[in-house]
């Protein structure tokens, strides 16, 4: 927690900074709110917001000759920033493409494709089943009467409550005991399994990974529906409508990377390269 609070501050101190720079002409400048909590996608170098999308974005940046200035904020107001297009370019966090925010924004060409994950403590779960691929899997119904974070407005916090209310969704959560916990950043949620405030903690794929790997104490696994249906969706850049110049340049840059490309940016931020 202590790390999250520290990182939080550094955060507070370079949003103010940025927004000073904001107000003056940003021509020759590319803003791109974020959320640095994040990895490996956006995530804290020291006092430096660093990752997967970051690399994109300064890509692009040299496609058109812009400095990219990128700016952490929460995750949540991040699609409505972008969208009234006052301060803000583009969205670069891991953002996953919905219909909702398709209303709002311009994407661009998906990128990465990931699945929700669970993050547990200890025996707290079990492993349920191995899908075809070799997956192991963690059901959906095995959430019943846990407290479960997430990170607010993230599709993690989508489909939790989803399950919970049964709105829109299946409902396997719905009448468990299951309760949805919100958080303004993943990194907070999970500090909460350690505190024993809440039981386990939905976020994605690759930044449940790269959590879990920090913490011996915890586990995280896909979680499933059945051994047949997981869930799936696509991380996409967004942008103000009607800005083509930096939507088709962010395009251009996707496309030329491709899906070798992104993999091996994971890879680095991952540290595995």
């Amino acid at each position: 927690m202590k790390k999250a609070i520290i990182s939080l501050a550094v955060a507070a101190v370079s949003a103010v900074s940025v927004t000073a720079f904001a107000a003056c002409d940003n021509s020759d400048k590319i803003y791109v709110d974020t959320n640095a909590f994040f990895a490996p996608f956006e995530y804290y170098d020291g006092d430096r917001i660093v990752g997967v999308d970051v690399d994109i974005m300064n890509l692009v940046g040299e496609k058109l000759g812009k400095k990219v200035v990128f700016e952490n904020t929460e995750f949540g107001p991040i699609i409505d920033n972008v969208s009234s297009g006052k301060k803000y370019d583009c969205g670069a966090a891991g953002i996953t493409i919905t219909e909702e925010r398709q209303s709002k924004v311009d994407f661009s060409i998906p990128y990465y494709t990931s699945v929700q994950y669970v993050i547990y403590k200890g025996d707290t779960l079990s492993v349920d089943g191995t899908a075809a691929d070799g997956t192991e899997y963690v059901l959906w119904s095995s959430l019943a009467g846990k407290k479960i974070g997430v990170q607010t407005e993230t599709t993690g916090d989508i489909y939790v409550n989803g399950e919970i209310t049964g709105d829109g969704f299946d409902g396997v959560l719905k009448d468990s005991g299951a309760k949805c916990v919100q958080y303004d950043n993943a990194q907070i949620a999970v500090d909460a399994i350690g505190s024993g405030q809440i039981d386990t903690v939905v976020v994605d794929m690759l930044p449940a990974q790269y959590m879990v790997g920090k913490n011996d104490s915890l586990h995280c696994y896909a979680l499933y529906y059945s051994a047949e249906k997981a869930t799936e969706e696509q991380y996409a850049i967004c942008v103000t409508k009607g800005n083509t110049e930096l939507l088709n340049a962010i395009n251009g840059v996707l496309e030329e990377l491709g899906k070798d490309g992104i993999d091996k940016l994971v890879a680095k931020h991952l540290g595995l390269n």
